[in-house]
Parts: C-alpha cells; sequence; structure tokens
C-alpha cells in the first residue's frame, strides 16, 4: 500500500476542511509549489491535488493550479470540478497521471457510459479515471459534500465496475479532518464487495498506526494523507520510508 500526500487548495491556499465544511477551515502557512517540492525532494512519486473551489463550481482556482502542475515530475491525481468529458479529456492530454470524477459521474446518469467509451489512439480515458465516492454513514455525498446522493453505494459501485471503472476514491467523511483514525470498517466492506475493486482511502489518517490499519486490510492499494502531515502527526520522511518499503514488496 502506497501513501499519497495530498494538498487542498482553496482560494489559492493550501489548506484542509473539516468534515468538508467550508466555514471550518484550516490554512497552513506554505504555498503550493512549496509543498509541491517538499514532498518531490522526498521521493514522493504520486501528490493528490484538490482545487475546493472548482468543487463548488468555482474555477478561478485552475489556471494558477494547472501553471503549477505542468512544471513538476510528479505524477498528479488531480480532482475538484471535473464535470465534462471534454475536460477529462484535457486533464489526460495534458498529462494529469488520474483524474477525479465525483460528482458529475453521480448526477448525470450518462456520463460514465460516455466516458467509458472515450478512446483515441493508444490512450484510454478510462485508465486514467478514479472514481470519488464520499461517503457519510454509507449515502453517498457530492458538490463538495454538500449535497446526499439517493444512489445506494453498493449499487453505485456495481454501475462503475460493469463500465469498466475499477478505482475508487473513498472518503469517510466522518473520519475527515478529524485525525481521529481512518475508516477501517467502511474499507473492508467495499474490498468484501468485489476482488478487483483498486481502492484509495482518505479520511481520518492521524498516525502512522491508522496506515498500518489499514494496510493490514491486505488489499488497499494506497491511501491519501494530509492534515496529519501538516500537523505534524506524521512526517515526510516516515512517509518516505513507508513507500520504499512498499515499491521493494510490490
Amino acid at each position: 500500500m502506497y501513501i499519497i500526500p495530498a494538498i487542498d487548495v482553496l482560494d489559492k491556499k493550501v489548506v484542509r476542511l473539516r468534515e468538508g465544511n467550508y466555514d471550518d477551515v484550516t490554512t497552513y502557512d506554505i504555498s503550493l509549489e512549496e509543498q509541491i517540492a517538499k514532498y518531490h525532494a522526498n521521493g514522493t512519486e504520486i501528490v493528490h491535488i484538490i482545487d475546493l473551489n472548482g468543487a463548488k463550481g468555482d474555477f478561478s482556482n485552475q489556471a494558477y493550479l494547472f501553471d503549477i502542475i505542468r512544471k513538476t515530475d510528479m505524477k498528479v491525481q488531480y480532482g475538484g470540478g471535473v464535470r465534462s468529458i471534454e475536460k477529462v479529456k484535457e486533464l489526460v492530454d495534458a498529462g494529469i497521471y488520474r483524474v477525479i470524477v465525483g460528482t458529475q459521474a453521480i448526477t448525470n446518469p450518462t456520463f460514465l457510459e460516455e466516458l467509458a467509451k472515450l478512446n483515441e489512439g493508444r490512450v484510454k480515458y478510462a485508465d486514467h479515471i478514479v472514481i470519488a465516492i464520499d461517503v457519510l454513514d454509507e449515502v453517498i455525498k457530492y458538490s463538495g459534500w454538500l449535497e446526499s446522493s439517493p444512489i445506494k453505494l453498493i449499487a453505485y459501485i456495481d454501475k462503475c465496475l460493469s463500465l469498466g471503472f475499477f478505482r475508487f476514491l473513498c472518503t469517510d467523511i466522518s473520519k475527515d479532518g478529524k485525525m481521529g483514525g481512518a475508516g477501517v470498517e467502511l474499507y473492508q466492506k467495499l474490498l468484501d464487495h468485489s476482488p478487483i475493486i483498486k481502492l484509495i482511502g482518505s479520511g481520518g489518517i492521524s498516525a502512522m498506526k491508522d496506515i498500518e490499519a489499514l494496510a493490514a486490510l491486505g488489499r488497499m492499494e494506497s491511501c491519501v494523507v494530509g492534515k496529519a502531515i501538516y500537523e505534524n502527526k506524521i512526517t515526510i520522511e516516515e512517509i518516505k520510508d513507508w513507500n520504499l518499503k512498499a515499491l521493494t514488496n510490490f
């Protein structure tokens, strides 16, 4: 299991939200460029960047974000306001390693079907997609966690799998930003449901023991860690050491 450091950006600032609440924001005294450079200097290969403005339909951050992303050699897993097939294609063609889709996949019944068919030359765009599933008490939330979906969690996963999407970023909202432990029970349920799921865990990770608990599930592909890094609960050196061992054992 690989650790992916997270950077959430709101109004061009590195922040963290508590339980997705835009009124409960912690702002960190470091720029996006500096944070990416710090991860890169310590051997991290992939970084998770979320445009929180974009998640609300405000795309004022995008030019700033893309300018920085284009300058880095790191693989970027990017999300926030990806709501059209054209945007997915634009991001993948621009070199984004993975594109996270959430709201549009839930609210537009034909979006995933169209995306599953999108191919050009050797590029199969579905291979670059991460399906975001943000869950609160097994209810799927979207639009920056402001809206609730009537779609049942397992039914939604089955739909995605049937269309060829197998990588999921699952955030346990009840854990997010609290650093009270990861959503092990939720992830175990999803892993038990299908043997082909590639699952990325997010939310609640506060210490290396939480990462060890996720790794103990046996089939977690990776986990995203954000606030614990900024609050010095997990060091970048610990992430580097863990990831080196994970790659060695892969």
